[in-house]
């Protein structure tokens, strides 16, 4: 794979820079890529990764194939919504990662997928097959996966052109005063911590993140909130809230520890709706994932809070 990126910013270190643009990639694998000269500046070899780079600057960047890695099949049940020959629907639950990771090697919904579509190992590499966009660990709700390269060619075509609609319920700390808004507030890799996300300018390496919400339901000093994702950024939903005051109830990463006596797996946030075109039908297919016990629960305690 080839990537081709230009420096929107300047002065600033090589591998740091690149890590902001290409957040899917660890640093310590660019970096190592770097030295292994497959990166160019202004078409010249840079196997440097403590260069700085100036505004303008056209970065070229060869990613080899990787080595195949044993992924194994384990018999985890799925609670499917939907399924057919070019797709499968799932209500992920809280703490199930979506693909192998370092630290998570097995469990994940990937090791599922493997044993539950014998056909799937073929599809976008062994760590990611099928995988055509992701939830956080904890976040639970509707996420779809690819049975065929033409099916996730077609799904994430849709998401990147926005025809795709993916919506969220989450229960936030404090009342908006407004019933409804749009966020739009570029996120890029936090500056110091490098495992968070956070609100960055676009000149210094952030990308377009623009989140609509409403509000649902006033409880007390707690607001029940939908949201639809136009683009779909790292921890978007969890950075932008929390960036405004209003951190997702449970968030152990974007809110501070405010106990409600009740002992959360995670973040309040639910993938609750996705709509999208069947790749080969063209029917319109709208899944919902119904809430999980846990938010019942909370909104439960809540409301007899008032």
């Amino acid at each position: 794979m080839e990537i081709d990126l230009q420096v929107d910013s300047g002065k600033e270190r090589l591998d740091r820079w690149l890590s902001e643009q290409l957040s899917d990639f660890s640093r310590s694998y660019l970096q190592k890529l770097i030295e292994q000269g497959q990166l160019t500046i202004n078409g010249q070899v840079c196997s440097d990764k403590n260069i700085k780079v100036n505004l303008g600057d056209r970065i070229h960047l060869i990613i080899p194939p990787s080595e195949p890695l044993a992924v194994e099949a384990q018999d985890i049940k799925l609670n499917i919504l939907y399924e057919d020959e070019s797709l499968i629907i799932i209500n992920k639950p809280a703490g199930l990662v979506v693909h192998p990771a370092p630290g998570h090697d097995s469990g994940t919904l990937v090791n599922a997928l493997l044993f539950h579509c014998t056909d799937l190992a073929g599809i976008s590499g062994v760590q990611r097959p099928g995988i055509v966009h992701r939830l956080d660990k904890d976040t639970t709700g509707v996420l779809v996966v690819a049975k065929t390269d033409f099916a996730q060619a077609n799904l994430q075509a849709q998401l990147k052109a926005k025809t795709a609609r993916r919506e969220y319920l989450a229960i936030v700390h404090g009342v908006p005063k407004t019933e409804t808004g749009i966020i739009n507030l570029p996120i890029g890799r936090h500056p110091i911590d490098r495992k968070k996300m956070a609100v960055i300018p676009i000149e210094k390496g952030g990308r377009e993140a623009v989140t609509h919400w409403q509000i649902l339901e006033r409880i007390g000093n707690y607001t029940l909130m939908q949201f639809r994702l136009e683009t779909g950024r790292t921890h978007q939903i969890r950075v932008h809230t929390s960036h405004l005051g209003y951190p997702i109830l449970g968030d152990p990463v974007y809110s501070s520890d405010r106990s409600i006596g009740i002992n959360l797996p995670g973040q309040m946030l639910h993938a609750h709706r996705l709509i999208l075109i069947h790749p080969v039908t063209k029917e319109t297919i709208e899944t919902v994932a119904p809430l999980p016990p846990i938010f019942t629960k909370v909104l439960t305690a809540l409301r007899r809070k008032i």
